[in-house]
């Protein structure tokens, strides 16, 4: 058994945070794409770095909740089994899965991260959050680090080591994503053509589901912990 785990902003919604489509797109008058590029770092750094934050300042005010701690057990307990592999690829910037004990591959980054364009240092920093002042680069005196995020533009984080659990994985779950964002919106169907069982959870159906997936609608919270204990179940040797 070797599950391969998508997860996107629907699975931390429940913890509080805003998905792009809940905010209305929209922040100080400007689409997250406007905000979210190598160009607008360029042209407006200033107003970039108050954007983000906002939003590694607002990681402190939520927790992890019911679906992070699911996986991060469904990990923890594949892990020690014979035979068995678990992969976690989040397309969520926030930290709410390693907090819960999970190790995701983070194809988008991580906003606790910050990354020197100059040297490529990166720091895990939560502390400095001023959004008037830029963090300086301790390694090479560089005036300013850039969050350790994916922008609009640029390649995702983990995609070799993601192929390789795509084309091993035997079971995959795609949770609280729309099914819309690519590359990540073609994991499913990837997985699906490889013979893998597929499970897909979402409010409602997103864009990239198949009558072959097991659909399950509903809060991650509420789900996800009722599917983990099905794929444990499995996993003893119960009934698939």
């Amino acid at each position: 058994m070797r599950v391969l785990v998508l997860t996107g902003a629907g699975i931390s919604a429940d913890s509080g945070l805003d998905t792009y489509r809940d905010a209305g797109g929209l922040w100080e008058g400007r689409s997250f794409e406007e905000v979210a590029t190598p160009e607008a770092w360029e042209a407006e750094p200033e107003a970039v770095w108050r954007f983000y934050q906002q939003r590694r300042a607002r990681l402190a005010e939520v927790e992890p909740n019911p679906a992070h701690h699911a996986l991060a057990r469904l990990e923890a307990e594949l892990a020690d089994a014979d035979g068995m592999e678990f992969t976690l690829v989040t397309q969520n910037v926030d930290d709410l899965h390693q907090r819960a004990g999970s190790h995701p591959l983070a194809m988008h980054g991580e906003l606790a991260v910050l990354r020197c364009e100059r040297c490529g240092v990166e720091v895990r920093d939560l502390h400095s959050l001023e959004p008037g002042s830029f963090v300086p680069c301790e390694a090479c005196g560089h005036g300013r680090l850039r969050p350790g995020v994916v922008w609009f533009g640029e390649m995702p984080l983990h995609l070799p080591a993601i192929e390789r659990a795509l084309a091993r994985c035997t079971h995959f779950l795609c949770l609280g994503t729309s099914g819309a964002v690519h590359p990540a919106a073609g994991f499913l169907g990837y997985a699906r053509a490889a013979g893998a069982s597929t499970w897909v959870q979402a409010l409602d159906p997103p864009d990239n589901l198949h009558p072959r997936d097991r659909f399950l609608p509903g809060r991650a919270a509420e789900v996800v912990p009722e599917l983990v204990e099905e794929l444990l179940s499995v996993a003893r040797g119960g009934p698939a």
